[in-house]
């Protein structure tokens, strides 16, 4: 079963055990209340296998050959293609294949067809903000993140970076401190907000190059949808990740941290604390619970979004940086200045030239996988630097070899033809300029004879 599958087997199986509603249910599965109501009537009839779709295995039976795909795009790209500003939409070809080249084809069809081979692009359109949202109505339905950068030791300790996450419909906290807001300070929040009350089921975060980048040029005609590390990892969480536009759309946690740049920074101060280290235990002992005492609200509606977390062996494997790298002629692995030389596996023995994940982990542990399986490994050091031998034996014996030096700038001789014609310009140049103070000498006698 996909992972999508699964996660109806849990949300179904929290409605028989009565903690959730069949209209709950149909929110957190984001599909219609009838749709839950089929869903939970064949969970009802046939237990988890009555969710899986009943088209697995098949190919569909609205699909088009290969062969008439391979035409329409070649027609496409022949006839109605080109720059951006020039090329036909997917709606306007369709109809020209329908009317011109006879061949029938769905819009939309088409439009997937022309976004996998990179013969058109999403454009991404921005609403006009016209009121204020509304919070959401259950906790964990969206979680909103985000980092404050702040001297919040003042002058008894370094600056940093405090990364806060706000439940939108309870206003309920938790924050960490670092020195900046990178990618495991990010994970490590997420991490500890799910394994203190479940995984949410949407962040709202930055457009920034951390959670969520836009698209490039090239991406944008190929007609993908840019992840960055952090959004992997939300993926394989079912996390929604949810970009802002600005900081009045994500204001709550903008005047979460208002709030602490008041109230933080003071009780730091009492407390003489001087260490990132000192101010996460206190925000853990003392700070959030007292914060969450006083500003938490309750919720619209009191059913908890929050889905089951993982275990801590799940959460590992999904909270680590994932790079894709080629292996070498000789099974060797670069990765961050490191060479990993690949073992002989027992049966999976991944070629040369292919593909692996190298995964760092929390505390730099890495792992090499092929195709989801992990490899063996043992680290070598680099390879040294080619060097010029200073002798080499030949036939007459031991020579010298000439060691290879930085090659001067060419520059004519004194005798060459070119400062020849050079210096006979020069001795022309100093004649005139001589006849020509002696005819001013000549005439300034003359003036003063007379």
């Amino acid at each position: 079963m996909s992972n999508e599958e699964l996660r109806k087997v849990e949300v179904l199986a929290r409605v028989r055990s009565k903690q959730l509603r069949i209209v709950d249910a149909s929110k957190l599965l984001h599909v219609s209340y009838r749709q839950a109501k089929r869903l939970w009537r064949r969970y009802r009839d046939e237990g988890a296998a009555g969710l899986k779709h009943r088209n697995t295995g098949r190919p569909s039976n609205h699909a088009h050959d290969s062969k008439f795909r391979n035409k329409v795009l070649q027609l496409v790209r022949e006839k109605y293609g080109g720059p951006v500003g020039e090329r036909f939409g997917p709606t306007l070809a369709a109809e020209h294949l329908d009317s011109e080249d006879r061949l029938k084809v769905n819009a939309e069809t088409l439009r997937q067809w022309m976004l996998a081979a990179g013969l058109w692009s999403r454009a991404r359109r921005r609403r006009q903000h016209r009121r204020r949202r509304e919070r959401k109505e259950h906790f964990g339905e969206m979680v909103q993140m985000d980092g404050s950068f702040h001297p919040w030791l003042e002058e008894r300790g370094p600056e940093g970076c405090l990364i806060d996450m706000v439940d939108d419909a309870t206003n309920r906290t938790l924050a960490r401190m670092g020195e900046e807001e990178t990618i495991w300070a990010v994970a490590d929040s997420l991490r500890a907000w799910i394994e203190r009350y479940g995984v949410p089921l949407a962040l709202y975060v930055d457009w920034k190059n951390l959670y969520k980048r836009p698209a490039t040029p090239k991406e944008r005609l190929r007609g993908e949808e840019p992840i960055t590390q952090f959004g992997r990892m939300c993926a394989k969480l079912g996390i929604e990740l949810i970009a802002a536009n600005s900081p009045q759309a994500k204001g709550r946690v903008e005047r979460i941290h208002g709030t602490h740049q008041d109230r933080l920074v003071k009780k730091l101060r009492r407390k003489e604390i001087t260490s990132h280290q000192q101010v996460n235990v206190f925000l853990e002992n003392e700070y959030l619970p007292e914060h969450n005492r006083r500003f938490v609200r309750l919720p619209a509606k009191p059913e908890d979004y929050h889905r089951r977390a993982p275990q801590a062996a799940t959460l590992d494997r999904i909270f680590r940086l994932e790079s894709p790298r080629t292996i070498y002629n000789d099974w060797v692995v670069r990765y961050d200045n490191r060479f990993f030389q690949l073992q002989r596996q027992s049966r999976h023995y991944a070629p040369a030239h292919s593909q692996v994940a190298v995964c760092e982990g929390r505390y730099g542990n890495i792992t090499i996988e092929y195709r989801g399986r992990a490899l063996d490994w043992r680290e070598i050091p680099a390879p040294a630097k080619p060097c010029v031998p200073a002798i080499q034996a030949g036939r007459e014996g031991v020579k010298k070899l000439r060691l290879p030096t930085t090659k001067r700038k060419w520059a004519p001789a004194a005798d060459h033809p070119w400062r020849q014609a050079a210096r006979r310009a020069a001795e022309q140049k100093a004649t005139r300029e001589a006849a020509a103070m002696r005819s001013s000498r000549r005439s300034w006698s003359g003036c003063s004879a007379q």
